[in-house]
């Protein structure tokens, strides 16, 4: 699978045509051409559009014509104060709004900024964004299910479960006895309520982001600042669960040679490093995991535009084969939803067990 990503990054990239290389071929050819002619295709661009985050939610771009929700901007300027209004205004990007814009290149590409005497500032930025509403939606997902869930429990505790409690009561049941208890011990209904929101939580939002309609369709975790997060969550309750063993076994480990510790303190320094390692490689597995898989699902789509600017009979060739991948690549990523959702579940109930493990 490495090996078939590596080729296909490779194709997308020999691909993507210089802008002065496809100017220059455009002149050669229509020397008394008047009007710019279209834009050529970039897969570059294409995938890291799909992948990001925006200001609207795009639905459909035939042509000229683009059909997106716009979404909420909410500035604060550092020097005209507050600001309320929908990202329609920026007409897709093409246009400023009182003295904010998009820029299309740059540091600050894709984002908002203010014009302020001819440079680009930063505004305090708290707008509703794709992702952002993404999160929204799952969130509320979570409280309707999992309320409705509880109420049934709590009304008819003797009563045999049904239709979606029925669904999800083998999961729940899945992470409490095979995660949580051999993980944590006897101490694992502490952090059960964690465990199952960061699992069904990341699980629900990787099968939205599967989805390629509104509502889904966002990459909220592939995201950094969304793994980020829940990394950090982990992190501080590890941290603050810990007993003074924990820190004895990092600073003092026992079994360990004492050239090791003194005079140079090798495996406290290894140790210590590996406390803010472990939320770095949950950040970051979970982030790459379910970005790569977007990645690799829109490279294939791309190869037929590429492969259609040179023949179009190629690119219908090629078409059959990028849907026929795509269509594995979807299914590999439906499986890899439920194992990113374990893996970090897993994970941080082992990080949890260690640090609150008795002295023996």
């Amino acid at each position: 699978m490495k090996k078939l990503f590596f080729i296909l990054i490779m194709v997308v990239c020999l691909g993507i045509p210089s802008k002065s290389g496809a100017n220059d071929t455009i002149k050669e050819n229509h020397p008394a051409e008047e009007h710019p002619s279209e834009e050529a295709f970039n897969p570059g661009e294409f995938i890291i559009e799909h992948i990001g985050d925006s200001y609207e939610w795009h639905i459909l771009h035939v042509g000229k014509f683009q059909l997106s929700v716009p979404l909420p901007v909410i500035l604060i300027s550092k020097t005209s104060g507050f600001h309320f209004f929908m990202a329609s205004e920026f007409h897709h990007g093409h246009s400023a709004y009182k003295s904010f814009q998009i820029p299309k290149e740059g540091e600050n590409k894709g984002k908002i900024v203010e014009v302020i005497d001819g440079k680009e500032v930063r505004p305090y930025d708290f707008s509703i964004t794709k992702n952002v509403l993404a999160l929204f939606v799952s969130l509320g997902l979570l409280l309707f299910i999992f309320l409705r869930i509880a109420q049934k429990y709590t009304k008819n505790p003797d009563k045999a479960p049904s239709g979606l409690q029925n669904a999800l009561e083998p999961i729940i049941l899945f992470i409490r006895d095979d995660v949580a208890k051999p993980a944590i011990g006897h101490r694992y209904e502490k952090y059960l309520p964690y465990l199952l929101t960061i699992f069904f939580f990341i699980l629900l939002n990787n099968l939205m982001g599967l989805i390629p309609i509104i509502p889904g369709g966002a990459n909220v975790t592939g995201n950094i600042a969304i793994t980020l997060v829940l990394a950090l969550m982990t992190f501080v309750i590890t941290t603050f669960s810990t007993d003074k063993h924990y820190w004895i076994h990092i600073v003092n480990a026992p079994g360990v040679p004492w050239w090791l510790k003194f005079p140079i303190p090798l495996m406290p320094i290894v140790e210590i490093i590996g406390v803010f390692n472990k939320p770095f490689v949950l950040m970051v597995r979970l982030f790459a995991n379910i970005t790569a898989g977007h990645i690799i699902a829109l490279g294939f789509f791309s190869l037929i535009f590429i492969f259609g600017k040179l023949n179009i009979y190629a690119g219908y060739g090629i078409s059959v084969i990028s849907v026929a991948f795509t269509i594995f690549m979807s299914m590999l990523e439906l499986l890899v939803a439920f194992i990113q959702a374990y893996v970090f579940t897993l994970l941080s109930a082992l990080y949890f067990g260690m640090a609150s493990s008795k002295h023996h």
